[in-house]
């Protein structure tokens, strides 16, 4: 129902156009995009089924690797297919309803990724600053609470973005979304009436959040720093600055991309839309893109398991391909779907070759 030629009225459908002003090259961005996606999907999907098959990874650090895998596997997964589908298909419509689930899965799974990083940083901090104590600190009970307390964390900080938008606003100015996906601002700014509280609120979460838990993060790798600086031998220093060098990178790119693109929105007019998008499209698909490749080379003992998992592959693949079946049952059981059928298997047996194993082997030594 319209009232004006100007304003709709409770619209039912939105239209998400993709990037603006890169229209005509879209079908190209969306192929190293496609690319990201599938990667992300292979290599978290095999991090799960690593760590759990792996029973010497059944300690809270891979615990909480496992939980970021999952969070970037239904994060990614919220918006690479109808993203993929505007870019090759011209498929932008979605509906309202649609559009705000969208968006309150995009921010509840940035807001869990956040904690469980704040969750890595405290497990690091006390195994290396009160290594007697870990065990009896970091129960699997502690890590069951932390990530039941991330999760309601996040989902009850942005439940109140979606409904804001649900029930204050009737009359938007028009159903086009200038975006790749249904972001909180983005959908905002459409509204024609009073949007105050709306940005208040997504500036106190958005703050709330990365200020406390950036606070805590840097406050334990400070301490850490500390405490692995004063260790009396040299490889006991690297050895602990190993195991946290994964964290840290993991922990800079994404803040790194989610500060650029939360400021470019709000206070950027100045540079151009199409930098926003990508900037903001790259936000949520490279961090669980880089994530298992980042910890399956700094994490030694993910890289050994995936070693074993590849020599297992290329024996039996020699023997009968067929066989190759049991190695995949706990991912497929894990994602509630089997996405790894004969073709991928053929794939594996066709790429995985000796010059890859003694690589991955190298890259395992000490």
């Amino acid at each position: 129902m319209f009232l004006s030629n100007v304003t709709v009225f409770m619209p039912s459908v939105l239209t998400l156009i993709g990037i603006p002003g890169l229209e005509s090259v879209q079908s190209w961005i969306g192929i190293p995009f496609c690319a990201m996606y599938i990667l992300a999907m292979i290599g978290n999907s095999l991090l799960l089924f690593i760590i759990k098959s792996e029973p010497s990874l059944h300690e809270p650090m891979y615990i909480f690797i496992g939980m970021l895998g999952v969070t970037d596997i239904v994060l990614v997964s919220s918006i690479m297919p109808k993203m993929l589908g505007i870019f090759w298909f011209h498929a932008q419509e979605i509906y309202f309803d649609s559009c705000l689930l969208q968006m309150w899965f995009i921010h509840t799974f940035e807001c869990i990724e956040s904690g469980i990083l704040l969750a890595m940083a405290l497990d690091r901090y006390v195994a290396i600053c009160y290594p007697l104590r870990y065990a009896t600190i970091f129960t699997h009970k502690l890590v069951a609470q932390l990530g039941t307390v991330v999760v309601l964390r996040a989902a009850i900080l942005a439940a109140p973005c979606l409904l804001l938008i649900k029930y204050r606003f009737q009359f938007y100015h028009t159903t086009v979304i200038s975006h790749t996906y249904c972001e909180h601002m983005a959908i905002v700014k459409l509204a024609v009436e009073n949007i105050r509280i709306n940005k208040i609120y997504g500036l106190f979460v958005a703050f709330t959040v990365s200020g406390f838990d950036l606070t805590f993060i840097t406050f334990s790798y400070s301490q850490i720093f500390v405490t692995v600086f004063h260790l009396p031998q040299k490889e006991a220093r690297l050895k602990a600055f190993n195991t946290c060098i994964a964290h840290i990178c993991v922990f800079l790119q994404l803040y790194f991309l989610a500060f650029f693109s939360f400021f470019t929105h709000r206070f950027g007019s100045h540079i151009p839309p199409y930098i926003h998008i990508l900037f903001s499209s790259m936000y949520l698909l490279v961090p669980p893109f880089l994530n298992p490749l980042v910890y399956g080379v700094k994490t030694k003992q993910i890289r050994v398991s995936v070693v074993k998992i590849f020599y297992v592959l290329k024996r039996n693949s020699r023997q009968n391909p067929k066989d190759l079946h049991f190695l995949f049952p706990a991912t497929t059981n894990l994602l509630g779907f089997k996405f790894v059928d004969n073709c991928v298997y053929k794939f594996l047996e066709q790429t995985i070759h000796h010059r890859f194993v003694l690589l991955v082997l190298t890259l395992s030594l000490p």
